[in-house]
């Protein structure tokens, strides 16, 4: 039980009616999870509004209710509490309910477009490696030390985060690590956390389905740096033109990455390979074992976050230099084969040209690209014939397939893609709904030496199809095709 008063410190309240000095039992947005003595938060989202559940939470148990509007006809028995935006509220409460435990841990919070799951998972995989017992919330999983906990979303609802929070604390982490999403930031799902440090990767085209224009986007990722306190550090991309944006009117102690040009923390390329990067960094070469330009830049801001939270830079390179990346991230899937195969997450027009540019620059003939290719349904549908152009460019062959249809025709989708697509290169297209299908056929057009990407889904075990999501894991039906084709 807890204090309402205790719950509703720093809350913007407007209005109350019924007894303040009461206890709840329980925090909930959710109608469906109001127990006996609960506090429900009544919460406008996009595609339902809580104020029509609060009879329901009523019913089901709740004492107090905080909305945005007093309801018309309100309970005796009932406690109730007008806000300025209960969204924003529901994550200050959720705070001071589980006793504030982000203020108990070294919380790092990564945002931008792409780079956010490697970087998470380098940062969890290098600390567990300097023997600290650690946290991650991301968007292929949740983790408390070695205990996986299924993630549903980038950035889980506020009182999940909390929960998750109070869980690693009570088995000793000292340090979480946790992508911050674009749309969290939007929705105040962070609100009331207090992070230690924030990182800033990238930002290119995606989630305009939600934020609709480009510059909406920019404003909710700087939203989260906007609410770094002034004993935090921001860490940005020097080389991204938005990592100054990101920086204005932010109170952190503020610092910078960068390949490019100065900043407190610099690498070079010095070798870049299918097996592996080598890089320059603080005046030492290091060999890493993950791939490609874009793996350098998340390797340069571990590296920079972990100087940050106080580590030994020399030991931090030592021990970086051993990990391998997150699931579904430039993934090689080869068994046997005599061509190779990657699998990865890239499901934005600047993802694929980054992939896709670091294959060709590890091409060493004639070998050729055959890459399958998606877009989500129910998303963002401006990047589709974006993508699909990137993938022409640069490959020999490319396969439209299915992504994540989830409402829409799959067929439908595909033909937005192919607006993307020249006369000059339809010929090197070929369209297969069925991502197996799909899938198979790239391993079948592949020769000797060539290179099959499959693209868009990465770590994800299913396919989302009208509401229904089926078993499917790009990465084991590779490795079936190549079994089957080896030789």
């Amino acid at each position: 039980m807890k204090a309402l008063r205790d719950i509703l410190y720093k809350v913007h309240i407007t209005a109350t009616s019924g007894n303040m000095d009461g206890e709840v039992s329980g925090v909930a947005f959710d109608s469906r999870k109001v127990k006996t003595g609960f506090l429900f938060v009544a919460i406008k989202g996009h595609t339902s509004d809580g104020h029509q559940f609060i009879d329901r939470a009523i019913h089901a148990g709740a004492t107090v209710i905080v909305c945005e509007k007093m309801p018309e006809a309100i309970s005796n028995n009932i406690t109730y509490v007008t806000v300025k935006g209960s969204a924003k509220a529901l994550g200050t409460m959720a705070s001071n309910f589980y006793d504030n435990p982000s203020k108990q841990i070294k919380l790092t919070g990564i945002t931008g477009t792409n780079g956010k799951t490697t970087t998470a998972t380098l940062l969890f995989k290098l600390f567990t490696a300097l023997n600290y017992k650690v946290g991650l919330l991301s968007t292929v999983v949740n983790r408390i030390v070695d205990k996986e906990v299924p993630a549903t979303l980038t950035t889980p609802d506020p009182i999940q985060i909390n929960e998750l929070l109070v869980q690693m604390i009570s088995e000793g982490c000292t340090h979480c690590f946790m992508e911050v999403s674009s749309i969290a930031v939007d929705q105040s799902r962070i609100e009331g956390l207090h992070f230690t440090g924030g990182i800033f990767t990238n930002i290119t085209h995606d989630h305009l389905d939600y934020h609709h224009t480009f510059e909406s986007y920019i404003r909710a990722k700087k939203g989260f740096f906007d609410m770094l306190l002034s004993e935090s550090f921001a860490l940005v991309n020097a080389d991204d033109k938005r990592g100054a944006v990101m920086l204005q009117n932010c109170k952190a102690k503020k610092y910078t990455y960068s390949l490019k040009k100065m900043a407190d923390f610099k690498a070079k390329i010095i070798t870049n390979t299918i097996e592996g990067l080598e890089l320059e960094v603080s005046e030492k070469n290091v060999w890493f074992k993950l791939i490609g330009d874009f793996n350098a830049y998340n390797l340069l801001a571990v590296y920079g976050t972990a100087c940050l939270l106080g580590e030994d830079p020399e030991l931090v390179l030592m021990r970086l230099s051993s990990l391998t990346g997150a699931v579904g991230r430039f993934e090689l899937v080869r068994p046997g084969s005599k061509f190779t195969a990657i699998v990865d997450y890239a499901h934005t027009p600047d993802a694929l040209k980054n992939v896709l540019e670091t294959i060709e620059h590890f091409r060493t003939g004639n070998e050729q690209i055959i890459s399958v290719v998606g877009c989500g349904g129910d998303r963002d549908k401006t990047k589709r014939p974006l993508m699909a152009a990137i993938a022409c460019k640069y490959s020999t062959k490319v396969i439209f397939t299915s992504d994540n249809p989830r409402s829409e025709d799959p067929m439908e989708i595909i033909k937005e893609m192919q607006k993307g697509v020249g006369p000059s290169e339809a010929k090197k297209t070929l369209v297969m709904a069925d991502r197996e299908e799909a899938i198979k056929t790239a391993c079948m057009l592949a020769k000797e030496k060539d290179i099959i990407l499959v693209a868009g889904k990465g770590h994800e075990t299913y396919q989302e199809i009208k509401g229904v999501k089926h078993p499917f894991d790009d990465r084991e039906v590779l490795e079936r095709m190549l079994k089957m084709f080896a030789n």
